[in-house]
């Protein structure tokens, strides 16, 4: 177990601990006030406590809030990094796999990508890029895209998950 190095989220008032925790999860701060409104313990004070809390939340969530929060997500090398419009923490994770290094024809395979696999799903393609490369990456996409509607749901959730993890292990 490890510990928040910057903050002790057991010590904070429902404001702060929205305003600490609001992005861990994109654009999706829902998860940290049902988070805070479930109960905080001293226990919170361990990332992997926290995150396992949160990941609760998320997987208690309906349907439609969980495939919003899966729509929160960017494109992996897609018009919105291009244009610099990512939350720092996914512009951070993109550019930490080297996705900001693509040739041309990589950055095209991500688009033709990005796009069947949006017209397949209805939602992007998430995967918690620490770690991998972007050959890694457009592997995994390459053999996410054949998985069916409710694998591809189901492995989204668990990557925001690993994503919120790594967030909070930053903290």
């Amino acid at each position: 177990m490890s510990r928040f190095r910057t903050l002790t989220p057991s010590t904070l008032d429902r404001a702060a601990f929205v305003e600490a925790f609001a992005d861990i999860y994109e654009h999706s701060p829902w998860v940290a006030e049902r988070t805070f409104d479930q109960g905080v313990e001293a226990g919170f004070d361990e990332v992997e406590v926290l995150q396992a809390r949160m990941a609760e939340v998320l997987l208690a969530a309906s349907h439609a809030e969980q495939l919003a929060l899966i729509n929160a997500h960017p494109d992996l090398a897609g018009k919105a990094a291009v244009r610099g419009e990512l939350t720092a923490a996914s512009t951070s994770e993109q550019s930490g796999a080297g996705i900001h290094e693509c040739t041309a024809e990589e950055f095209a395979r991500f688009t033709e990508l990005n796009a069947a696999y949006k017209a397949r799903f209805g939602f992007p393609f998430i995967m918690a890029v620490k770690g991998s490369n972007r050959h890694q990456i457009l592997a995994a996409f390459e053999e996410r895209i054949h998985h069916s509607p409710e694998q591809e749901f189901a492995r989204a959730l668990a990557e925001i998950n690993k994503i919120a993890l790594f967030r909070l292990q930053a903290l």
